[in-house]
Parts: C-alpha cells; structure tokens; sequence
C-alpha cells in the first residue's frame, strides 16, 4: 500500500485561515503529476499550529478530494498517547488510510515508553500504522531493536525513518522483516536508502516538484540506478534548499514560484525564509528545469 513518492503536503494559509480551495487544486495536482500518496497534516503541513477542528477538517479534505486514487496517510502523532488515539480514531471517521505516529516529542519517553505508546494505539484502533523516527524534532529515538517489537504489532505497517542513518534500513529489514515498508524522511538521502531496501520517501521536495519525485521513485522501484542517479542529481540542489532555512518556509517559498495561485503564508512562530534561502531555492528551481 505505501511505495512511491509520498508528499508531505503544505497546508494553504490565506489571510490566517485554511484555504480549502487551494489545498483541493494542489492535492488534484499531486495526483495527476504521478504522487503514490499523500500526507496531509504532518510536520510540513505545520501540524502544530493547526486546532483541533483544522488539523481533522485538512484531513477529511485530502480524503475526499483525493476519492480513493492513493493512498492518504493522516498525521495523528501527539506527545500524548490519549490525544495520538483520537486523532487515530477521527481519521479513520473521515476515509484516512492510515496514521502517520510522530515519536512522542517533549516527554522524552525511554524504549519501553515508546513500545507501551504504539501498543496502547495498536489496542484502540486497528488503522494502519506509519511510525515517524525524527529525532532532530523529537529528541526520542527509537533503537532498531524497539522497532523490531513494535513491529510485531499486525497494524504497525510501516517506517518513515528521518534519522539519517542509513545502515539501519538493513538493521530494519533483519528485524522488522522484508515486509515492512520503509519510507525515507530524508529527500537527501533517499536513493541509498532505496539501494539499500527502502519503498518510498514520504518527501518534502515533492511538494513542488512531483513529477520528478515519481520519476525518482518509478526508476528506484524497478532497479533503474543510472536513471535514479540522473534524477538525484537533478532534484539534489532543491532537496538542500528547501532546508536552508526553517521549514516549510522554503518549501512554501518554492510552490508560490512554481504555482503562483498558491499562497506561500506561515502561522507564527514561522516567519518567511531569508533572502538567502530564497536565492538557494530560485537556483535549485532553475537547475531542476522547474522554472
């Protein structure tokens, strides 16, 4: 079910609120460039800053719009584990296909605490679930080892792993079994991690460059390494300026060059990127033939 270039998806600000229409045209757009899936309400889609009744209505939107041609992966993680259910249990209320589990940030649980966390989501909802490894974001790591109980879990299906270690892929595929999907969170680093075993990357760059990132992913899938390498090379400039400045800055920076109609708003605390990181993107955008 999760393979492929899987955008984490923006969240369209207009005037401080959610702008349904743009997020309907740019999830249509997604899809027809050649997406394998979408992820709405995750780190990118500043999931943190969204109440309640917006974090579930951008879902129930990407759900609705996208009417079951991929998959939709819904950001449900919390530091909370009761707070990380309901977000579970109203995705699945509104079409999600699955849940997107941020390791519990702030609290810093050990390895049993995460293993309690996911076994505690596991019993009270049976959607599918995508663990989210960033321990840049979180501070809590989650070791192979732990991963490779949790995995014995029947709906923990899967990895996005943005932990920039790569020999774990083999280290997760030894515990966790072939079987378990493992996506990277690092655009940077994907086409090792595709070497190496991986099925996908749930991608930042590919919020403003699909095409490309399916392109990526399709030569990866059936083991074209020279034209994956063509294509990293291509795509490589834009994956390290979309991080040249607090995310999802850049990335929003980027969609309003490449989609005008799109409107590249923050919610505070995030603030514009520096011109800097605007001129790292505009010649990543050039080099990639975006622009």
């Amino acid at each position: 079910m999760f393979r492929g270039s899987i955008p984490a998806l923006v969240t369209p600000f207009r005037d401080e609120a959610f702008d349904e229409s743009a997020y309907r045209d740019f999830v249509d757009w997604q899809i027809i460039e050649g997406s394998h899936g979408l992820v709405p309400c995750g780190t990118t889609g500043e999931s943190a800053t969204l109440v309640t009744d917006e974090h579930y209505r951008v879902i129930e939107v990407c759900v609705d719009q996208t009417a079951g041609r991929i998959p939709v992966i819904a950001g449900c993680g919390s530091n909370d584990t009761a707070s990380a259910i309901r977000s579970m249990q109203a995705a699945k209320a509104r079409g999600a296909d699955a849940a997107l589990i941020v390791l519990p940030y702030y609290n810093r649980p050990n390895q049993e605490g995460l293993v309690a966390h996911f076994t505690a989501l596991a019993e009270a909802s049976d959607l599918p679930i995508v663990v989210y490894n960033v321990p840049g974001r979180t501070v809590t790591d989650i070791r192979p080892e732990t991963l490779g109980r949790i995995a014995k879990l029947p709906t923990v299906v899967a990895i996005k792993d943005a932990s920039g270690d790569l020999p774990r892929v083999t280290a997760h595929r030894r515990l966790c079994g072939t079987d378990f999907a493992q996506l990277s969170g690092n655009d940077d680093m994907t086409l090792g991690f595709m070497a190496m075993g991986g099925v996908g990357c749930i991608s930042v760059t590919a919020n403003v460059a699909p095409r490309l990132c399916a392109d990526f992913q399709n030569a990866c899938l059936r083991g074209d390494w020279v034209g994956a390498l063509a294509l990293q090379d291509k795509l490589y400039p834009l994956h390290a300026a979309l991080f040249t400045d607090a995310s999802p800055g850049p990335v929003k920076y980027a969609l309003s060059r490449v989609r005008p109609e799109m409107p590249s708003d923050l919610r505070l605390p995030m603030t514009p990127p520096s011109e800097a990181s605007r001129k790292a993107v505009d010649a990543a955008l050039e080099h990639a033939g975006l622009v």
